[in-house]
């Protein structure tokens, strides 16, 4: 034929139907040109561009069009997307039905048929397409508790719940059970506050306060743990988990209120690993965790040689230990957990009276294996308090705890929904407090402002000079020169633009106090690690130093002590000694007088490191061609001891980064420098005396 018309239907029909819907076409009246409109049924016309009706004009050719043409036209002309689902070879797929004028084609000769003017051809799918079926739901999560259980938890509340907030777990999923007692703070308020806003974000909530009394009988203060307290608190965890097995809760999870879950998938990650009692291992500010790797017979804590690999790290897994305690969940579907109960106490308990111990005896006479996990940062957790401290007390430890996390991370956030009061800021007795910084360095400048903001320490920013935007003529211009024979002690090389860029950034400071007569200031560079307790040991050294009228210039609070001999302590002030040969500059207080000192010295015209050069000032550098050319070497330098802040990382870290040391030379612009052939940047191997020992009672 010349050209034809031919009606093309598509058609889709389950496979389980045992009758499809097909109307018939009726053919349009040849003497009227008109054409039929075709239909197409189901879901086979996604295939042609979801069209389900075609009038196909085939082109004109000698010979008449066949079935094999058509297929081969339609695979051409007419398929939009995924033709295997339709054409298989030079036919169709297996499953496709093809009916001819409403007979099968298998009939009328398959390929081989010749069309005539306004033949109907319908294709109908057999095949079982996804389409035609409702898949089956996801299984929903398991449901869990969370058990609270707080008390004058005020200062670490707001980022435990925080935490909570962000667990990546359908909280229609979770049930609350929150008790609070024996408070002197506001603990009570905060969990309230917190709880009215979430609700009815959880599947439930048990709220259980309780006002009064506010101590235990026989306490020495709030973090003292009685006998009485440790019974009150094994009921509270025994009703908590009565009160998820009584619901058909299929996890409990206890979590101390200074355990900050800073991972968001901490729960997948454990209900992952398929354990009856599981904690995640979490960081503190110390050696402490929350496990021990070996128990005495009589139930007290059992060094191991395993216990420090697995804090730092240096192994990864999921491990069998005797304890686990502070956060632990509890798979409640497994046959051995139902045994388990923290109060009463088994009936062959003889262990010492206390919470974590009595629940470590039931896993064990219940045979069921406590697990630790560390393959993963999972949060962190204070360090206990002792029991003479305070709730202040306590506070300070867990702001050391806030500031290591903004270091290592996960960080901390605060709940949206308590209000957290503002910090009052102040400078400690200084006149002022600078933050070097390089404008570039985002991260830093925010990490380093939101630990001084926790401290509370009042801040000015300081925009570093960068050594990298420098070139040789513009600091030529600066009046910056050498040192005439300065090297680096370890690789040789001269200056780094880095160097002048830290040097200027000091200089420029020392310039303004001068300038604007500041008795004392205090100096941090923007790579600080706080240590324990910084503000309050700071604040208490300065008092001393002014009551025993020392006069000083410089007070190192972070250095590296270049040579391992003994330094001389002041006398009556605690904590501090007079500083030998030392590296770094990573925070310092400063004096009028010493500022002073440094000015005079001219030093911008006999530039090296600043770290070399205020060892010269106050005449303990080792070397004498450096030394001569400065003629008044009298720098009262001292350092405290043990040392205030450390640097965040160290070279060879990952996260370590140094815009000293990787640079280009000072008056070269194409000599590319980094750390490796400098130790100065390196941690310093010497371990202080009585360090190891204090290590291992953070243990526990």
């Amino acid at each position: 034929m010349d050209r034809g018309c031919v009606f093309v239907r598509l058609a889709h029909r389950l496979a389980f139907l045992c009758t499809a819907r097909v109307q018939a076409l009726r053919q349009a009246s040849r003497s009227g040109g008109q054409l039929p409109i075709l239909q197409e049924i189901g879901g086979a016309e996604l295939l042609f561009d979801g069209v389900k009706n075609h009038h196909v004009t085939l082109p004109g050719q000698s010979d008449p069009w066949d079935m094999k043409q058509l297929l081969a036209w339609i695979q051409g002309n007419m398929l939009k997307e995924r033709p295997e689902l339709f054409i298989q070879g030079d036919t169709v797929r297996p499953g496709i039905l093809v009916l001819i004028n409403d007979a099968d084609w298998e009939l009328m000769g398959e390929l081989g048929y010749q069309l005539q003017d306004q033949d109907n051809v319908v294709f109908i799918s057999t095949l079982h397409g996804e389409e035609n079926y409702t898949e089956e739901s996801n299984m929903q999560p398991p449901t869990v508790v969370i058990a609270i259980i707080a008390r004058n938890a005020a200062h670490s509340l707001p980022y435990y719940l925080g935490a909570l907030e962000r667990l990546n777990y359908p909280k229609e999923r979770i049930s609350i059970w929150a008790a609070t007692d024996h408070n002197i703070d506001n603990t009570t308020a905060v969990l309230r506050e917190w709880l009215t806003v979430m609700q009815t974000q959880y599947h439930h909530v048990e709220w259980r306060p309780m006002d009064k009394p506010t101590s235990y009988a026989g306490e020495l203060g709030p973090k003292h743990w009685t006998n009485g307290r440790y019974d009150y608190v094994m009921k509270l965890k025994q009703a908590a988990l009565n009160f998820a097995k009584k619901h058909w809760a299929d996890y409990i999870l206890y979590s101390d209120t200074d355990n900050i879950l800073t991972n968001p998938s901490t729960l997948h990650l454990l209900m992952a690993e398929n354990k009856s009692v599981i904690a995640p291992m979490l960081d503190s500010q110390s050696a402490y965790s929350n496990y021990w790797c070996g128990i005495t017979p009589q139930g007290y804590y059992r060094r191991t040689a395993e216990y420090f690999p697995t804090k730092q790290r240096q192994r990864l897994g999921c491990y069998p230990v005797p304890m686990v305690h502070s956060t632990v969940l509890l798979d409640l579907r497994k046959e051995g957990t139902r045994k388990l109960a923290f109060h009463p106490p088994h009936k062959d308990y003889s262990w010492p009276f206390d919470d974590i111990i009595v629940f470590a005896f039931s896993c064990r006479v219940s045979d069921v294996q406590m697990y630790l996990c560390n393959k993963e940062r999972y949060g962190y957790t204070n360090i206990p308090a002792k029991p003479h401290q305070t709730v202040e007390d306590d506070h300070i430890n867990f702001i050391h705890v806030y500031l290591e996390s903004l270091i290592f991370g996960p960080p901390m956030y605060a709940s949206r929904y308590v209000h957290v009061p503002p910090k009052q800021l102040e400078f400690m007795g200084f006149d002022e407090i600078y933050l070097i910084n390089l404008r570039r360095r985002t991260d830093r400048r925010e990490r380093t402002l939101w630990s001084l903001y926790e401290l509370e320490i009042d801040a000015k920013v300081v925009d570093a000079v960068d050594g990298a935007a420098l070139n040789s003529s513009e600091i030529k211009i600066l009046g910056v020169d050498l040192l005439p024979g300065y090297y680096d002690p370890f690789s040789g090389r001269t200056l780094t633009k880095g160097e002048v860029g830290c040097f200027l950034s000091h200089y420029y400071i020392w310039k303004e106090m001068v300038d604007m007569q500041l008795d004392k200031a205090l100096i941090f560079e923007d790579d600080v690690r706080f240590q324990a307790n910084f503000k309050r040991r700071l604040m208490r050294l300065m008092e001393e130093v002014q009551q025993v009228e020392l006069d000083w210039d410089i007070i190192y609070l972070g250095r590296k002590q270049v040579n391992p001999e003994e330094e001389v302590a002041v006398e009556n002030v605690r904590n501090l000694v007079h500083a030998g040969y030392s590296y770094w500059t990573l925070s310092y207080a400063i004096s009028l007088q010493g500022a002073q000192k440094l000015l005079n010295a001219e030093p911008l015209s006999k530039m090296l490191p600043v770290d070399e050069f205020l060892p010269i000032m106050y005449d303990k550098h080792p070397n004498e061609d450096y030394k001569s050319h400065f003629a008044n070497r009298n720098l009262l330098a001292y350092s405290t001891q043990p040392l205030l802040v450390q640097p965040c990382h160290y070279a060879g870290d990952k996260e370590w980064v140094s815009d000293t040391e990787t640079s280009t030379l000072w008056d070269d612009d194409n000599v590319h420098t980094d750390w490796r052939g400098s130790h100065k940047t390196l941690k310093g191997s010497q371990t202080p005396t009585g360090l190891q020992s204090a290590t291992y009672k953070d243990e526990l």
